[in-house]
């Protein structure tokens, strides 16, 4: 019998495959980069190191020694045959490759580090953020390091103000609206709770963190915006590396963004078709506008209906609470259906987006439970309404997020969407292969799944087949398709801002509030909104061929399932989990 020591393996004809080792020196020397990151997934000592009470070093030394430390790691991936590879340690290999070749286009070409504040100012939030919200630790014991976290603000500060050279304008300010919400988190939100014992130690640390946040504030307003002469678009050939490493697809981007452009027409092609009898209903004296022709009375037909539809929504006060209502209905509508096994923990918690947060998540977004801790708090942020919105930009928002927007919002970022994946990753074994899917997932295996969730339930006839959710949903799908066609053109192909509007607001029915903050999220964000379209596609392509594979063996529930057991692997590494086989290419529609 063959014993587990190498030689012996070896001896006795198998070869031990150098992928688990790889990807846990890889999981666990990024994380020990970053102990913010360590922090939210569950990594709280490593070598002797306490994480929670430190920040990430970025120090120009340090920077130095990720960026050899990913060199040195690409040249050890080169030396491994990917063919001699199990299924499973092959969509690792894969996952290590492209995130290894992600962190060498950042440390040498990209360079955020030198441009973009928000990644520090969100780096701060998240230090202090997740060790308040996430309770693995005694209240005390987290307030502790939170107090450690706050006396080296200051210097993680002067790492920033030294290593930033130029940013982009809407960087920068960005970057003060979500520091203020930095500071807003430390002086108002904790400060207040923290227990009796502490408060003195909080104060002086809070003390000088918010001197040091506020100078910085000042840094942000004054000197780096006056130095806003580098440029948020990453050019074609930057934007190609990008693209590949992040969405691990055959397509490139002027194959992706021709499939978008095509499909856009026809996809308002069936708006049309589903809006015609509710605009009858609605709009009887309108006479389906046979004055018109064309786009024209296409355009005119369709956001009719859904400026009727769009009139049912929540107010201000109810939006977050309503949110709540939608969760537990798509929860019932699951389990009833069977449409796959839900998870056995109960940590899903609806709360506010983070105000350092609120950027990039304009409308919500979703932050998983740590792969080390999945016990521990999973949420889903809901971006509150602010107070000083004048009525017209809080009718549009509240327009764009309607009765049913909300619902497929929900369904996307919780229920069945990210959280129910993301518990299904934390339960992935090995732990390195738990941390590598869940920490460097597949951007299209994860967004793709949060489109695919929805189309899910409609099939499956949430809300009784509604049409006015079918008009919503359709919608969205050209806000995909938008996003995509979005991303690629202004990143690379020099599209204007108008010619961006033009696109979410003329061409796919969005609000102007919609369109304005995701104009803003494109400049903010570099080949991550392609990720909806090119995997939604992917999804229905791999259910499809193992559909064929399996024949009459083939049940809907069983394929969810199977195929959220195996963590974000690239869209193409999950057919040959789920057949067995070897994978095939990813392909979009």
């Amino acid at each position: 019998m063959c014993l587990a020591s190498l030689w012996l393996a070896v001896a006795c004809g198998r070869r031990q495959s150098p992928i688990p080792a790889l990807e846990r020196e890889f999981v666990y020397t990024t994380l020990a980069f970053s102990p913010v990151a360590a922090t939210a997934s569950g990594l709280h000592k490593y070598q002797g190191q306490d994480l929670d009470r430190q920040l990430d070093d970025m120090s120009p030394q340090s920077v130095e020694r990720q960026r050899r430390f990913y060199e040195d790691f690409r040249k050890r991936l080169a030396g491994v045959s990917p063919d001699a590879l199990s299924t499973e340690d092959r969509a690792d290999y894969e996952i290590l490759r492209n995130q290894t070749a992600l962190g060498l286009l950042e440390f040498e070409r990209i360079q955020s580090y030198l441009h973009n504040p928000t990644s520090y100012v969100e780096l701060v939030g998240n230090a202090i953020f997740n060790p308040w919200v996430l309770e693995y630790a005694p209240l005390p014991q987290r307030v502790g390091s939170i107090i450690a976290r706050l006396q080296v603000i200051p210097l993680f500060l002067d790492q920033a103000r030294n290593n930033l050279v130029s940013s982009p304008g809407i960087w920068t300010q960005v970057a003060q609206q979500e520091n203020a919400g930095n500071i807003e988190l430390i002086d108002k939100d904790i400060r207040g709770k923290v227990p009796a014992e502490l408060r003195g130690a909080y104060d002086q640390a809070a003390t000088g963190a918010l001197k040091a946040l506020n100078a910085f504030q000042d840094y942000l307003r004054t000197s780096l915006a006056a130095r806003d002469s580098w440029d948020w678009r990453l050019g074609a050939e930057l934007y190609a590396q990008k693209f590949q490493a992040v969405l691990a697809i055959r397509d490139r981007p002027a194959d992706l963004l021709a499939k978008a452009e095509l499909e856009i027409p026809q996809v308002r092609s069936r708006m049309l078709e589903l809006a015609l009898p509710l605009h009858r209903q609605f709009f009887a004296a309108h006479k389906e506008h046979s004055e018109l022709a064309g786009d024209e009375r296409l355009n005119r037909i369709v956001s009719e209906a859904l400026e009727r539809i769009s009139g049912r929504h929540s107010t201000r006060e109810s939006y977050v609470a309503d949110a709540r209502q939608d969760l537990e209905e798509a929860r019932r509508f699951i389990a009833e259906r069977h449409l796959l096994t839900l998870p056995s923990r109960a940590n899903l918690q609806v709360i506010e987006t983070p105000e350092f947060m609120r950027g990039v998540y304009a409308v919500g977004g979703f932050a998983p439970a740590p792969p080390l801790e999945p016990k521990l708090g999973a949420f889903y942020w809901i971006t509150p309404i602010p107070a000083d919105w004048p009525p017209a930009r809080v009718e549009s928002k509240l327009r764009e997020y309607n009765f049913y927007k909300l619902k497929l919002l929900t369904i996307h970022e919780a229920m069945p969407g990210h959280y129910v994946q993301f518990e299904y990753a934390n339960d992935v074994e090995p732990e390195p292969r738990r941390l590598l899917r869940s920490l460097y997932g597949n951007g299209p295996y994860i967004e793709g799944w949060g489109q695919y969730a929805e189309q899910l339930l409609l099939d499956a006839g949430f809300l009784d087949h509604s049409p006015e959710l079918q008009l919503t949903f359709l919608k969205e799908k050209l806000r995909v398709l938008a996003n995509a066609v979005m991303d690629i053109r202004l990143q690379a192909q020099g599209m204007t801002d108008q010619e961006a509007l033009d696109l979410m607001q003329k061409q796919t029915f969005q609000e102007s509030e919609e369109a304005t903050a995701k104009l803003q999220r494109a400049k903010l964000t570099s080949a991550q909104l392609p990720t909806y379209f090119a995997g939604w596609n992917a999804w229905l392509e791999v259910r499809e061929r193992v559909k064929q594979a399996q024949g009459s063996a083939f049940q809907l529930a069983a394929f969810n399932d199977g195929a959220l057991r195996e963590g974000a692997v690239s869209l193409a590494s999950l057919e040959g989990l789920l057949t067995g086989g070897a994978p095939g290419g990813t392909r979009s529609k």
